[in-house]
Formats: structure tokens, C-alpha cells, sequence
């Protein structure tokens, strides 16, 4: 017997800043019926490649740059407001590359997860594959985690290991755990819809 669908899907909107890779696994995996979430929007801090997954599939998108805002506290409201005009019940950093303040962490705080190419807590920041590698370690991964104020500090959600090959550079070794990081994003967010669907919010 077919396991049934899901009567509603999460609502989820993408912060991208890059090619969009992880959006367009995430999209992928929401053309499944039975896959419980669906993305409502793609924003990104610029006129970003990525942007146009969500276009090719008639999504709306944003952009939300930095400069074109007094200051970052500025940029910051707005990108809030950006995002909450979409009603999101989760919003997904994936290959986002700024750090989001106050005004976002207070709207969505709990329910903004984040993508990072290494086993957090080690190698935070945005040179994580490099520093892997600096480091010697056999095995370093990917890391799905919600975000808080500090940079790739929040409470870890799901990891995987992805082992360092001999003759491994940054460019190879960041395509073999971007493999898993899709897949693990992926994941992470259908396990995690009961619990961001299950808060009271209007419609």
C-alpha cells in the first residue's frame, strides 16, 4: 500500500549567495509528492547563479544586498522582512556567505538552519575545506546545524563523514562532501518538518 502524502508541506524559503547546489537538490526533492516540505522562495545578499533555479521553476526570489543599505543592522531588518513575507516555517542558509544579526535570529531563531562543509565543531568559518586540509586530518564532512549568533556555533542537527583521499585538493575534496551535503540537507530538513510545522502561526 502507498504511503500517504502529506496533507500540507512546510513551508521553506532558501538563502543562497553562490551556484546554488544545494537549492537545486533541495527543489529536486520536492517534485516527490510525498516529500513534506516545499520551497516557497529563494533569496540570496546578491544576483546570485542560484537565483535562477528558482526562476526556471517560476518560484519568486529576492536579492537583499548589504550595500544597498545604510548599515548592517539595516540590511539585516530588511532581510527579515525579506523572508517573512513568505510565511516560512523553516529557512535554509544553503551557501549563504553572510552572517545574519539580530533582526533575522529574533523572526526566525530555531528555525534558520545552516550547510558547512566540515564535522563542526571543527574548521568553522568560510574556508573549512582548506583548513581540513591544512590540518592533516584523515576525515573531515558536512554538517547541518541551526544558526545562531556566533559563526557555525549553533546546536548541530545531523553530520557526515567524508574521508580525505591521498591527493585530495580544496576543489576535490569540497566536491565529494558537497555529494553528501546535498544529500544530508536534504534529509535533515524532512526529519525536522513535524517539529517547525507543529508552532502556532497564523495563515
Amino acid at each position: 500500500m502507498p504511503a500517504a502524502l502529506p496533507t500540507s508541506r512546510a513551508r521553506i524559503v532558501v538563502l543562497l549567495s553562490g551556484t546554488g547546489s544545494l537549492c537545486a537538490a533541495l527543489l529536486e526533492a520536492t517534485d516527490d509528492p510525498a516529500y513534506p516540505a516545499e520551497v516557497v522562495a529563494v533569496g540570496s545578499d546578491r544576483r546570485a547563479e542560484g537565483l535562477q533555479h528558482a526562476t526556471r521553476r517560476g518560484l519568486p526570489t529576492f536579492v537583499c544586498a548589504v550595500g544597498d543599505h545604510p548599515d548592517r543592522a539595516a540590511w539585516d531588518r530588511r532581510l527579515a522582512a525579506d523572508i517573512a513575507e513568505y510565511d516560512p516555517d523553516l529557512v535554509v542558509s544553503a551557501g549563504f556567505m553572510k552572517i545574519v544579526g539580530p533582526a533575522v535570529l529574533g523572526a526566525f531563531g530555531g528555525r534558520l538552519i545552516n550547510t558547512h562543509p566540515a564535522l563542526l565543531p571543527a574548521f568553522p568559518g568560510a574556508h573549512a575545506v582548506r583548513d581540513a586540509l591544512a590540518a592533516g586530518v584523515p576525515v573531515t564532512g558536512a554538517t547541518v546545524h541551526v544558526v545562531d549568533a556566533g559563526v557555525d556555533t549553533g546546536p548541530v542537527l545531523s553530520q557526515r563523514e567524508v574521508a580525505v583521499a591521498p591527493g585530495d585538493d580544496e576543489a576535490s575534496l569540497h566536491e565529494r562532501i558537497k555529494e553528501v551535503e546535498r544529500e544530508l540537507l536534504v534529509e535533515t530538513v524532512a526529519r525536522l518538518v513535524p517539529a517547525v510545522t507543529s508552532r502556532e502561526s497564523p495563515r
